[in-house]
């Protein structure tokens, strides 16, 4: 398969801080070679910087999706699948925009349903699901190229564990399909009953148990080990059609073993087995 590796390397509004270092240290930890070595034609783009150095986290968040929109649109356009490997999960919505999908699933610790007008924090990223759903920063989300809200009944929503108050009331009344690893069948198959035909996967590093497998300082006990979700996104994947995968939250600061890379390549290199072989 000819691949794409789209570097997205920002952690809200800092260009190569905190988790924003992640998508280099993937690379230099290997992931172009296992990829390579498992039969793709793999080629790494990098946005590089966004906006005017100011970091302010809203503008640069959102110029992060703009340009990630168009290398996604660019790399499509070339026959390429594209990979987005950032900082924050926000920048998904870029990666959405790109691809023109109409349906997502989010694999992530947290819901990321927050919006301003809930949010405890006023954390950018835990709205990153919310913007991708249509639900906050509308004139923002609209502005990225190609970008069309992805209706809640087309989302599933895995191993979320980690949900505010208002997270959880939200939650009750949008037709968002909740899944843990073990039962993303079913949830595959209400995602086909809703309709999807051009599914993003999402993939926090963060969704994993800490105790197998640390990616950031976000720390909720439970999750599924690497093995549970890699067999879970490859079930997903092999039911529904994959159009696109972003890989989000990896700070090297809190994996002093280097064990994220090669689980990261990994997983890839089956979810790239599963989606060429459907």
């Amino acid at each position: 398969m000819k691949v794409s590796l789209i570097l997205a390397s920002y952690d809200s509004g800092h260009y190569h801080g905190g988790m924003g270092q992640g998508p280099d240290a993937l690379i230099s930890g290997g992931l172009v070679d296992a990829l390579t070595l498992a039969g793709h034609d793999v080629t790494v783009e990098d946005i590089g910087r966004v906006g005017d150095d100011q970091e302010r986290e809203i503008a640069t968040g959102f110029a992060v999706c703009n340009a990630v929109s168009g290398e996604v649109r660019i790399a499509r356009d070339r026959g390429r699948f594209p990979i987005v490997l950032a900082g924050n999960c926000l920048t998904s919505a870029g990666a959405v925009a790109g691809e023109g999908a109409d349906a997502i699933i989010w694999a992530d610790q947290h819901g990321d349903l927050n919006t301003p007008e809930t949010s405890v924090h006023g954390f950018l990223d835990g709205m990153a699901l919310a913007t991708v759903l249509g639900l906050c920063w509308r004139p923002m989300a609209s502005a990225i190229p190609g970008f069309k809200p992805i209706d809640p009944a087309r989302c599933v929503l895995v191993n979320a564990r980690d949900l505010d108050p208002a997270e959880e009331k939200l939650l009750e009344t949008l037709p968002v399909i909740r899944t843990e690893c073990p039962g993303v069948a079913q949830a595959a198959e209400k995602l086909n009953a809703a309709g999807a035909s051009s599914v993003h996967i999402h993939l926090d590093l963060d969704v994993h148990d800490p105790e197998e497998l640390q990616a950031n300082r976000y720390v909720t006990p439970g999750g599924p080990n690497p093995e549970q979700l890699r067999d879970a996104a490859c079930a997903m994947a092999l039911a529904v059609p994959v159009v696109g995968i972003t890989v989000s939250a990896y700070n090297p600061a809190f994996d002093a073993q280097a064990d994220v890379p090669p689980l990261v390549g990994q997983l890839l290199t089956d979810l790239l087995a599963t989606i060429e072989g459907r």
